[in-house]
């Protein structure tokens, strides 16, 4: 029996788009199942995608993390794609991305968006994806190129460890922490990313999204690297107390007083909660390695891509 090949396409009022994306999918990659799922569509977007020969399935929770939460439970299959029903990234490159993840063999592959087009980026996305891969590189020491990408492809077993708790376009931020947390083999290759369909509208809200993903990024940090989140904030309070407290000791041992009781009390709380917020980065750091080792081996419990039967190339050539 040959490896199943999953596509999941979430959609949102894209009936102007989505023929595209089901084609270009099923033409890249012979024998591929195109799961749309339809998110509260107010347009024909289900019945479009249904007669482009897409098995249409409907998330009424409102966000694509939703969409992702529910169909990496619904899905049985060997590799899994996840790309935008926006038309926006090139479908024809799905075969070798597969191909790509079957030789490594990896358990993620993301496709780095390069611009067709000017105008592919909307104003100020560029930047913002700059920044936040640069922050998350710099959290999990690592190069991220494109951590916001929507192109990806997956073996079973990342997508079955995977927890999804995101609700919308967090979701990318998600996945690429949650490899990095596993240290997956994973690689990327360039894609190219043009402009949306006419009549077709970006439900990305810039500033908006921004600070949900940045938010993500925060409260990621502090549940996956708690000792650095606790302990830089202990450092601060560290440092607020020293330059607090100091020049009371110092008054102190020069005149044997303390004039200024609110500022040694303030001080000496400070350092308190210092060493309470470090004591509890210790706990939670223990505690995540705990479960670091819980999700690896639940990862370990499904077989690598590579044991798993060969099938015919994405290409249609043989392996």
């Amino acid at each position: 029996m040959g490896t199943q090949v999953a596509a999941i396409v979430p959609c949102h009022n894209e009936a102007t788009s989505v023929t595209a994306v089901v084609h270009g999918l099923q033409e890249a990659v012979p024998g591929i199942t195109v799961y749309v799922y339809d998110n509260n569509s107010t347009d024909d977007t289900a019945e479009v995608a249904k007669q482009a020969g897409a098995i249409v399935r409907s998330e009424t929770a409102q966000g694509k993390g939703n969409v992702v939460r529910r169909a990496f439970a619904d899905i049985d299959a060997d590799i899994y794609l996840l790309i935008d029903g926006d038309d926006t990234y090139d479908a024809g490159r799905a075969g070798e991305l597969i191909d790509l993840l079957r030789q490594g063999p990896y358990d993620h592959v993301t496709g780095v968006r390069r611009q067709l087009s000017e105008t592919a980026y909307r104003p100020g996305h560029t930047m913002g994806n700059r920044v936040f891969n640069a922050l998350v590189g710099m959290i999990f020491r690592t190069r991220v190129s494109d951590m916001l990408s929507g192109y990806r492809v997956f073996s079973r077993r990342f997508v079955k460890s995977f927890p999804a708790l995101s609700r919308g376009f967090e979701i990318e931020t998600e996945l690429t922490v949650h490899a990095l947390n596993l240290r997956v083999p994973q690689a990327e290759a360039d894609v190219g990313f043009t402009d949306r369909a006419d009549g077709s509208q970006s439900k990305l809200r810039t500033y908006h999204d921004g600070w949900r993903i940045l938010w993500l990024i925060l409260g990621l940090t502090r549940h996956e690297r708690p000792l650095l989140y606790h302990g830089l904030i202990a450092f601060a309070m560290v440092a607020a107390s020293l330059a607090l407290g100091l020049p009371v000791v110092a008054e102190f041992a020069a005149t044997g007083t303390v004039p200024r009781l609110p500022t040694a009390i303030l001080a000496s709380s400070l350092m308190i909660l210092a060493l309470l917020l470090l004591t509890t980065g210790f706990i939670l750091d223990g505690l995540r390695r705990t479960r670091r080792e819980s999700t690896r081996l639940s990862y370990l419990a499904l077989p690598c891509q590579a044991q798993s039967p060969t099938w015919p190339s994405a290409a249609g050539n043989s392996p």
